[in-house]
């Protein structure tokens, strides 16, 4: 039977610590490329992984693992290589308030597609909040400041949300296999896979890692990254989505952005304008609404 508050608790607890990535990301970003980063990020997480992957066996079809494969690509080298190049022409801070746009995305993805067999259908009071949440997000990436050194571009802000809008397919495809799969399973042998892609895209695409030259600081980032970051995450999103319905669990997203754009704030001395902290609340406002009020109904099956 589905436990609530421990699925509710684990979606929380993975959405406040992937708020960390763009902040870990940031550090390693300083020493080394975007292909590079995201290749040790993914290599730490599957080490971690390493006692789940011997000791809990994949039990696929052929076409389950072809969804596998296809949501590991999309969620592993292709979201993360965009979002962390935006990561690159942005600040944490803008980077982590676009993720505020996550819950709205999600919510249009279910109008469109089918999640646990059904589709749903976006109310007025939904349509409402995907406008201020667009407004919010465009707000933020008009905020950019090109003459700073490191501050964010519009360019920037606008890879993250397409990673984004990349993930929504990485999300609806691992949720079909989590209905079937054990949370560990799919959790571990996706990193995997998605590892195992990034040894033969990054080094094609970005050159061959750097392994000299990188100082303690940058290598504790990444393993936090890794370790904390992508492995402890996804094993507890992909739990607590077994136990909460993910359009429940969407209002714990905002964590996500929360953190990281205090962890940018403080930290880092990212400099928000007051345009980014009107889209930033408009974002979260809108997210907030959409996830609390759950302004959807099953479509018409005539129309699935």
């Amino acid at each position: 039977m589905p436990n609530r508050t421990l699925g509710f608790l684990a979606a929380a607890l993975a959405s406040s610590f992937w708020g960390c990535g763009f902040f870990f990301g940031k550090i390693a970003l300083a020493e080394m490329g975007v292909g590079s980063m995201v290749l040790y990020r993914f290599l730490f997480a599957t080490l971690a992984l390493l006692p789940l992957l011997l000791t809990h066996r994949p039990h696929f079809t052929a076409s389950e693992w072809r969804t596998l494969l296809l949501a590991t690509f999309l969620g592993v080298p292709l979201q993360f290589l965009v979002q962390f190049t935006g990561l690159a022409h942005t600040t944490v801070s803008h980077a982590s308030l676009m993720v505020g746009t996550m819950p709205v995305i999600l919510a249009v993805g279910a109008t469109l597609f089918k999640i646990s067999g059904k589709k749903e259908r976006l109310h007025l009071l939904g349509w409402i909040a995907l406008v201020v949440s667009t407004t919010g997000a465009a707000l933020i990436a008009s905020a950019h400041n090109s003459k700073s050194l490191g501050g964010p571009t519009l360019t920037g802000d606008l890879l993250v949300v397409l990673s984004l809008i990349i993930a929504l397919g990485w999300i609806l495809l691992n949720k079909s296999l989590l209905a079937r799969h054990n949370a560990i399973v799919v959790t571990a042998y996706g990193i995997a896979s998605g590892t195992l892609m990034l040894c033969v895209v990054v080094p094609l695409a970005y050159g061959l890692p750097p392994i000299h030259g990188i100082s303690l600081k940058a290598w504790a980032a990444l393993a936090a990254s890794g370790l904390l970051c992508t492995a402890t995450t996804t094993l507890l999103w992909n739990w607590g989505m077994t136990q909460v319905p993910a359009s429940q669990a969407g209002i714990l997203l905002n964590m996500e952005p929360l953190i990281g754009s205090l962890l940018g704030v403080l930290i880092l001395h990212d400099q928000l304008g007051v345009l980014a902290y009107i889209g930033g609340a408009m974002i979260l406002a809108a997210a907030i609404t959409l996830t609390t009020q759950n302004p959807t109904q099953p479509a018409d099956p005539a129309l699935v």
